[in-house]
């Protein structure tokens, strides 16, 4: 049992429980059996931080159906050896060389060292920012669904919008609320934050406070922090210009709003499509290049250590600078002064291929079995399923059960992530003492 199979066998039971519970009939609210299916698919959903639904979780589920799903992403979003190791400290177990390195594999960071600070302060870290947007959401919702039903309300999106988990007890996401500033900054702030992981906002903690107290030796940004931040705020500003260029003048999108509900819609829309899974608006009946767009965004995704899902923004800015490096003439790729390791360089050519393999394979599928389907929609579904979006056309209720499992298995690569599944099929890897001759061949 490797580390890697840990892992991936934990999400696995994670998914399994949850979909024994969403199938009791105190989970739904009409007090009868779930289907096998709809539990499985919204359990998988919770536990990937998709999002993706085939039933209206407001409606169909109870108030513990709803807090089973709401425990279940979560989980999913802590990431399944953070919950684990948390409760083991809580029960003052020893904590072993194995849960540390596991700890080290699952949250991708560097050094085994202070791995039981790392779970606390990720834990206090979810907390702080969950309880903030709850108060803050309570302004929106109270007024309109009273103190008790506008305070679950606040939990259930403040918790699902900082794990980027999209789930919504609104028929309609957000819909209703897409002129509500207070509500669309509240929700963009948390699935950001969400997405640029723990580490990140450590790293600006300290350095604010370095600030604020006026320390001759403030904190140097460490390379992560630099490409994670830079890259995630360049995308921002090019998703919303360009879904605000593309959809200004759909009526049925951006169209018949004023301009600032636009730049609000735009804003919102280029935020949650980095795998959050809100919608503020009617995402089916986006224009073809407005869901390339999206399409583009999601399969970009958040940020390593974060809790959304994508081939990640450092995945994709190694990849550019290597091109950019190659396109110059040089053998060296370099970011902020600093040399990519060629092993870093090499994961991430694998991350992309192999999610790419994923995307394709998934779509072919899912293109078999629903031949009448536009190609956009079901690469649209797929993408959003890998990168744990959760962002829809509105066809995933509509599918075929085989169509449906096809989704399932895509959400679990997405959030286990491809390499960490392979490695978990393949064991560890053997050391070799044969090393072949070098030869070159054509390449482009």
């Amino acid at each position: 049992m490797t580390i890697p199979r840990t892992i991936c066998l934990g999400f696995l039971s994670v998914i399994a429980i949850g979909t024994i519970l969403l199938m009791m009939p105190f989970a739904a609210s009409e007090g009868t059996w779930t289907h096998p299916m709809v539990a499985l698919f919204t359990s998988t959903s919770a536990v990937c931080v998709t999002g993706l639904v085939v039933v209206d979780t407001g409606s169909y589920f109870s108030f513990w159906g709803q807090l089973i799903v709401l425990a279940l992403f979560q989980i999913g979003g802590l990431g399944y050896m953070t919950t684990t190791t948390f409760l083991i400290l809580i029960l003052g177990r020893k904590f072993k060389l194995k849960q540390k390195i596991a700890i080290q594999q699952a949250l991708d960071r560097q050094g085994l060292q202070d791995s039981a600070a790392l779970i606390r302060s990720i834990i206090a870290t979810a907390i702080i920012f969950e309880i903030t947007g709850i108060f803050l959401l309570l302004l929106v919702f109270v007024p309109d669904y009273g103190l008790y039903q506008g305070f679950w309300l606040a939990i259930f999106h403040s918790v699902s919008a900082w794990n980027n988990a999209g789930f919504s007890l609104f028929p309609d996401s957000l819909t209703s609320y897409q002129s509500s500033l207070l509500l669309n900054l509240v929700i963009t702030a948390l699935i950001i934050c969400g997405g640029i992981g723990q580490q990140v906002i450590f790293e600006f903690y300290l350095w604010l406070r370095d600030r604020i107290l006026r320390r001759r030796q403030s904190l140097e940004f460490s390379l992560n922090f630099k490409v994670v931040t830079s890259t995630t705020i360049f995308l921002l500003i090019v998703g919303t210009i360009a879904f605000l260029f593309i959809e200004f003048n759909n009526d049925n999108t951006l169209g018949a709003s004023t301009l600032s509900d636009k730049f609000i819609k735009a804003w919102f829309q280029s935020v949650t499509t980095r795998t959050a899974g809100f919608n503020t608006i009617d995402l089916g009946k986006m224009t073809t290049a407005g869901l390339f767009i999206t399409i583009t965004m999601m399969f970009f995704g958040a940020s390593p250590g974060g809790t959304g899902g994508g081939i990640k923004t450092t995945t994709v800015r190694v990849l550019v600078s290597s091109t950019q490096a190659i396109l110059q003439g040089k053998e060296d790729v370099y970011l902020y002064k600093r040399q990519v390791p060629i092993e870093l360089i090499l994961k991430a050519i694998g991350v992309l291929v192999g999610s790419c393999a994923t995307v394709i394979i998934s779509t072919l599928l899912i293109s078999l079995a629903e031949p009448t389907l536009d190609f956009i929609q079901i690469l649209f579904e797929v993408v959003s399923a890998f990168a744990t979006v959760g962002l829809s056309t509105g066809i995933t209720p509509d599918v075929s059960t085989w169509a449906k499992l096809v989704l399932i298995g895509t959400m679990y690569i997405g959030r286990v992530g491809v390499l960490l599944l392979m490695a978990s099929l393949l064991g560890e890897p053997r050391p070799s003492a044969v090393q072949y001759p070098e030869e070159n061949l054509l390449v482009g």
